[in-house]
């Protein structure tokens, strides 16, 4: 196996991606919210993330606030508005919380801004080095689907807790972990017949390469359908599969989230780790509230799956769906809508060796998530 061009030597997990915009992860993921300090107690208290750095008033800050919270890998940062108008508020007035920012980790945020912007991407920031007495961090940005952005970020020369304007934060209220270890994939909802142009975007703008391609005779129940296909770069760190909709009998998921997001924007985050059952346990146990299968599903999915190391039973239990492809298994399991709006949710994703999405548990996942929506009027 080939080693990609990042300062980390990674391995090239995906053989077709071209490597002009060498990518190290996530850096962080960005939501603009209505109340950034009680989004922040969320998650800490149902989601384990601990506080890690603040911007605001204090700070210097006039217009907006900032928490930033970690999960071992996982960053993600929470701003609201201080004042009427501006783009955090407009933001928030027509998306309702939602993610922003897609920071991707770089080793030279400069290069990736040119190499991005002359294959045809649009700029969100040109590069800008911010400084403070930690020492210094390199940022751009371009514009993806809707009106989320890429942030490239580079901190190689930085020792801060989050970045220049940012002190650290450390309340003396600090809830356990809950076993997350890092952003698995992040998946984006995009309008009609838009899917092929997001995809050709990441792969001229961002030398991504698709993985695997699902069409509506995959993904479709009796009444609802859309079509998916899945987005790397070579060293598999970054995963974006983009879905939209298709033809069905009514309103599919991928139409609610458009409808009440008013445009394209990211759906859900799935986020990895090593003992899905402890996890999902401790979620729940704190108000983490998951979509339910029927219990039918357990009666053969056995049969479909084949042997697996964990008892049936606590999977069952706790409504655990399991899959399997030629390179082992995963177990994964989605939360309902974490936000007002039928938008934004997460995954809780464990793998056995598995690469895949979890094709096999689509169908009963979509009749969950329709009656959900039934609920809600919205199907």
């Amino acid at each position: 196996m080939s080693q990609d061009t990042t300062s980390l030597k990674l391995n090239k997990e995906v053989e077709n991606a071209e490597d002009f915009l060498p990518l190290l992860g996530t850096d962080y993921v960005e939501l603009y919210v209505g109340n950034a300090k009680q989004a922040a107690h969320y998650y800490q208290s149902a989601w384990g993330f601990q506080p890690i750095a603040y911007a605001g008033l204090e700070t210097g800050r006039k217009d907006s606030v900032s928490y930033v919270l970690q999960q071992d890998k996982i960053r993600i940062v929470l701003t609201s508005p201080l004042q009427e108008g501006g783009e955090v508020n407009r933001h928030i007035e027509k998306h309702g919380d939602g993610v922003k920012v897609v920071a991707l980790w770089v080793d030279n945020a400069t290069k990736s801004y040119e190499e991005t912007i002359k294959r045809g991407a649009k700029s969100y920031m040109e590069p800008k080095t911010i400084e403070d007495e930690n020492g210094e961090v390199v940022l751009s940005g371009i514009h993806t689907y809707g009106e989320t952005v890429h942030v490239f970020v580079e901190r190689t020369n930085y020792s801060g807790s989050f970045m220049p304007g940012y002190k650290a934060w450390n309340p003396s209220y600090k809830p356990e972990t809950v076993g997350l270890k890092y952003i698995d994939h992040m998946v984006g909802n995009v309008g009609w017949n838009e899917m092929r142009k997001w995809c050709e975007f990441y792969a001229k703008v961002m030398g991504f390469a698709q993985l695997v391609s699902f069409d509506d005779k995959d993904i479709s129940t009796d009444y609802t359908a859309l079509m998916s296909k899945v987005m790397s770069n070579g060293n598999g760190r970054i995963k974006f599969p983009i879905n939209e909709p298709a033809e069905g009998k009514k309103k599919s998921q991928i139409e609610e989230y458009i409808e009440f997001y008013n445009g394209a924007g990211v759906q859900h985050i799935a986020l990895a780790t090593d003992n899905i059952i402890e996890t999902v346990k401790q979620l729940k146990l704190r108000g983490v509230e998951f979509l339910k299968v029927p219990e039918t599903y357990y009666d053969t999915v056995l049969e479909r799956v084949g042997k697996i190391d964990e008892d049936l039973e606590p999977l069952k239990e706790l409504g655990i769906l399991i899959d399997r492809d030629d390179e082992g298994y995963l177990l994964q399991l989605f939360t309902k809508p974490i936000l007002d709006r039928p938008t934004m949710f997460f995954e809780i994703i464990q793998r056995k060796g598995a690469k895949s999405f979890g094709k096999g548990n689509f169908k009963a996942l979509f009749e969950a998530i329709e009656r959900e929506q039934e609920m809600r009027g919205t199907l």
